[in-house]
Parts: structure tokens; C-alpha cells; sequence
């Protein structure tokens, strides 16, 4: 009989071994996909025959799933008898195809419900698609409720198409309420919003929470364009956000947004109202108005090598 040698008998158990880890990965590939076949089908149940809280439950996991196939698990609920259900599917199903998740939220723009048209008009804004402006702006124009409305005007700048200026600057324009001091500050956001996303091509963008110099010189600067020459509709708002900006009636929320907006547009004509803002008493005012004057002056040394930042600032 043949002797073996210590050398094949390790060739022989480490083929043993590979077979063995080769049969373990193929079993626990098996065992992933029926795991989360499981969890589908759960998932399912709960949203075709579970009551409301399990739904919403059900609803809130397929969100933080984050994904295209979880989003349309939840399409179904999109018609539930239960309002709240049908709210909370609305950002259910956000990570659905841009096409796909519009054509199931529209509908729901016309629910009787306020909180199911409110909360599909903020996700139709985290869908970003240039589809649902129109039927936007018809809910900003004609929704009866104050907070539907506002939330359009969100959703609008989230979006970035410069389409919805004009209507956004209408908000500025109208007399001072009480009331509307939210729609007039998401309208001063939204407009400065759609300037950096058309600008920078990115939907992730600064905002006056983040817009303070440390987070500021972080973000690689944009390569401005001329926005007032490419979409003139941003001259009518540069004008109007100036007057808001200057009007000692508005609220301290709203300037800031305004001031950040004239950065984010980065037109020169801007430079003067910014500039009597930078000893502004409130703090972030003062900040804004310094990185919108940054923005401005970067914009202008990229066109004719000009800087319009005070002495000491950078």
C-alpha cells in the first residue's frame, strides 16, 4: 500500500476544508435570501391585513430600508382606508424610481385630507423630480390650507428648478402676517436653494444652519453662473429679497433666509444691503451676510478678478 505523505494528507484536508466552506457560503447565501424573503412577506402581511399602528410600523421599517424594492412593498398603502396609513406611505415610497414614485404620490395631492396632502407634497420634495413642479405649484396657488401650502414652497426648493421662482418671490411680495412668517422664510430658503442646485448640480446643499465659515470653507466652492442672465426670473427676486432684507418689519428667521438666498443667487447687486448687515446684532444675521459676501466676491474674481469683501475678511 501506497504511504502518505504528511504533505498530501494537508493537500486532502485543505480540499476537504475549501468543500466545506464552499457548501457553508452557498447554505448561508440560501438562508440570507429566504431570511429577507421572510421579512418581505412579512412586511406584506402587515400592510395588506395588519391594522393601523402595524402598518405604520410596517411603513417606517420599508423607509429606513432605504431602497427601491421595500418602497414597492408600500404602494398598497398609498390607498388605505386610514389617513394616517396613507400619510406615512407617502415617504415610504420616495426611494422608488423618480418616475415611479411621482406617479404614485400625485394622486394624493387631491386627498380630502390635509395631513395626506401635506406630507406627499414634503416627499414629493425628497423625490426631487422635476415632474411634480407643476402640481406643486397648482397646491401652492390653490390648497385652501395654509399648511399644505408651506409645504409645497418646501418641496419647490428641495426640487431646484428655477420655474418655481416667480411664484416663491409672490410670497415675499404680499403684506406682512403673522401667519405667513413660515411660507415667507421656506420662500426666501426655496429660492436660494434652487440657485445652488442649479449652480452646483447637487441637491445636497448648504443652508443658513450650515452656512457658518467653518462648515463653509469645507464645501468645495461652486463655479457660479450669471443666473440673472441665464433665468431672468431671478432679477424680479434679487429685488424683492433685497426689500425684505431691508425692511425692519420682518422677522429675524426670515432675513437670515434672505440673506442667505442673495449669496446662494451671488449677484453683485446684493453687495451693498449684505454688507450694511455685518455688524447686525443677531449673531447668524451678521454670519450669513459674511459668507454671502464670500460667495459674491468668489463669483466676481471667477468674472473680473474683483473682490468686494471688507478689509479683514477673507
Amino acid at each position: 500500500m501506497k504511504e502518505i505523505t504528511n504533505y498530501e494528507l494537508r493537500i486532502a484536508n485543505l480540499k476537504v476544508l475549501f468543500q466545506c466552506s464552499l457548501i457553508l457560503c452557498v447554505l448561508c447565501a440560501y438562508a440570507g435570501n429566504s431570511f429577507a424573503q421572510i421579512e418581505a412577506d412579512n412586511l406584506i402581511e402587515k400592510i395588506n391585513r395588519g391594522n393601523t399602528e402595524q402598518k405604520r410600523d410596517a411603513l417606517l421599517e420599508i423607509r429606513n430600508l432605504r431602497n427601491e424594492s421595500a418602497s414597492r412593498i408600500a404602494v398598497p398603502a398609498l390607498k388605505d382606508s386610514s389617513e394616517i396609513v396613507r400619510a406615512s406611505a407617502a415617504f415610504s415610497v420616495i426611494y422608488l424610481s423618480k418616475n415611479e414614485a411621482v406617479q404614485n404620490l400625485l394622486p394624493l395631492l387631491q386627498d380630502k385630507s390635509t395631513l395626506v396632502r401635506r406630507e406627499t407634497a414634503y416627499a414629493l420634495g425628497k423625490v426631487g423630480a422635476s415632474q411634480a413642479i407643476n402640481p406643486l405649484l397648482q397646491i401652492l396657488q390653490k390648497d385652501k390650507v395654509l399648511e399644505v401650502r408651506n409645504a409645497a414652497v418646501v418641496a419647490l426648493g428641495e426640487i431646484g428648478d428655477a420655474v418655481a421662482v416667480a411664484e416663491l418671490t409672490k410670497i415675499l411680495q404680499r403684506k406682512l402676517q403673522t401667519k405667513e412668517e413660515f411660507s415667507r422664510r421656506s420662500a426666501a430658503r426655496s429660492i436660494g436653494q434652487i440657485a445652488q442646485i442649479i449652480q452646483t448640480n447637487e441637491v445636497e446643499i448648504l443652508t443658513p444652519e450650515s452656512f457658518l465659515p467653518d462648515q463653509f470653507k469645507s464645501v468645495g466652492k461652486p463655479n457660479y453662473l450669471k443666473l440673472i442672465e441665464t433665468f431672468p426670473t431671478f432679477r424680479a427676486a434679487i429685488n424683492v429679497l433685497i426689500q425684505t432684507l431691508q425692511n425692519s418689519k420682518e422677522t429675524d428667521d426670515v432675513k437670515r433666509e434672505t440673506a442667505f438666498a442673495l449669496g446662494a443667487i451671488g449677484d453683485q447687486s446684493a453687495v451693498p444691503i449684505l454688507q450694511a448687515n455685518l455688524n447686525n446684532q443677531d449673531y447668524y444675521l451678521a454670519e450669513i451676510a459674511k459668507e454671502s459676501l464670500r460667495k459674491i466676491s468668489f463669483n466676481l474674481n471667477q468674472k473680473d478678478g474683483i473682490n468686494i469683501l471688507p478689509d479683514g475678511i477673507k
